[in-house]
């Protein structure tokens, strides 16, 4: 199965805890692991940091959660047991513990009020993958939840930066993959590569940039601000065009979007040819800061365990 979201580990976890007299983190994951038949693969999978099992991490805010109502406490680090409240809560037999139940107590109360993300205030389109609505909250651990914000934030930026995109003039996107391009390490100087992209397009090529610094090898650019997709016949005759001049290398940038015939043509070529849609520029734009700028940094910390265990 699925691993559980961390509001459904939260009852779990208190019944653990309260069998034992004390119990330590690394038992509780151990215990709720076992309870829902999670898979090796399924305990290991990573958060998007990379740093974190998801599980791992649900189970902590669970337990985050259960300690902020006063349900359970920490006698020692990393080692839990039950309260005299926590007792009562079991002794009640609760069907489920969520937030909506930890509500109730003041100290929990206190603890959410300056800290909660109200995702749903933000505008964004949905996604097929984002289609939780409002019960995003109620799924998510807070560190889900600002991941899942902050994607959402970025998927509508960039729409917003392609739709500005398709609104210029065909010499202000040449500006803009010469911008990129150079931010992404290609071409050079910014002078070397204005001066080999934005040509006549003689042939179907656009521009010629450097691969590197040093120009060990060179890629061949066709830049199009188009609306309609882009056929397989356009790709062809780039294909074509790199073949008289005997490149091994070529990138094919639009605005829009490519054919899945396009796709499929491109990618038997021996010929590497890169294809790059609008969606997939405007993300590049946002990684290396073209048409974008700062407009805040959240610094997010994490408690040092380390640091309490010194003598």
């Amino acid at each position: 199965m699925s691993v559980p979201d961390f509001q459904t580990l939260m009852l779990p976890v208190l019944v653990q805890i309260g069998g034992s007299q004390i119990n330590t983190a690394a038992e509780v994951r151990e215990a709720m692991a076992a309870q829902f038949r999670l898979s090796q693969a399924e305990r290991e999978e990573l958060l998007p940091n990379g740093r974190q099992p998801r599980f791992a991490n649900r189970v902590g805010w669970a337990i985050s959660y259960l300690k902020q109502a006063r349900l359970i406490e920490a006698p020692r680090r990393g080692q839990y047991t039950l309260t005299e409240r926590g007792r009562e809560v079991l002794a009640s037999h609760p069907s489920r513990i969520d937030i909506q139940y930890l509500e109730r107590y003041e100290e929990f109360r206190a603890f959410r009020s300056p800290n909660v993300i109200d995702l749903n205030a933000i505008s964004f389109n949905p996604t097929e993958t984002d289609a939780i609505g409002v019960s995003l909250e109620m799924e998510l651990t807070p560190d889900e939840q600002m991941r899942s914000g902050y994607r959402r934030l970025r998927e509508t930026l960039g729409s917003e930066l392609l739709a500005r995109v398709k609104e210029g003039t065909p010499r202000a996107f040449e500006e803009l993959v010469v911008d990129l391009l150079v931010r992404m390490g290609y071409g050079g100087s910014r002078e070397d590569a204005a001066s080999v992209v934005g040509g006549s397009g003689d042939e179907g090529i656009d521009g010629i940039i450097k691969e590197d610094r040093l120009g060990l090898d060179a890629v061949y650019v066709q830049a199009k601000r188009w609306q309609n997709t882009v056929g397989r016949p356009d790709i062809q005759r780039f294909a074509g065009a790199l073949q008289g001049q005997r490149a091994r290398k070529g990138v094919f940038i639009t605005t829009s979007g490519f054919s899945a015939e396009a796709r499929a043509y491109a990618s038997n070529l021996q010929t590497t040819i890169v294809l790059v849609d609008g969606v997939q520029l405007a993300q590049l734009m946002l990684d290396y800061g073209v048409g974008v700028t700062e407009a805040e940094t959240l610094k997010v910390l994490r408690l040092d365990d380390d640091y309490f265990t010194q003598d």
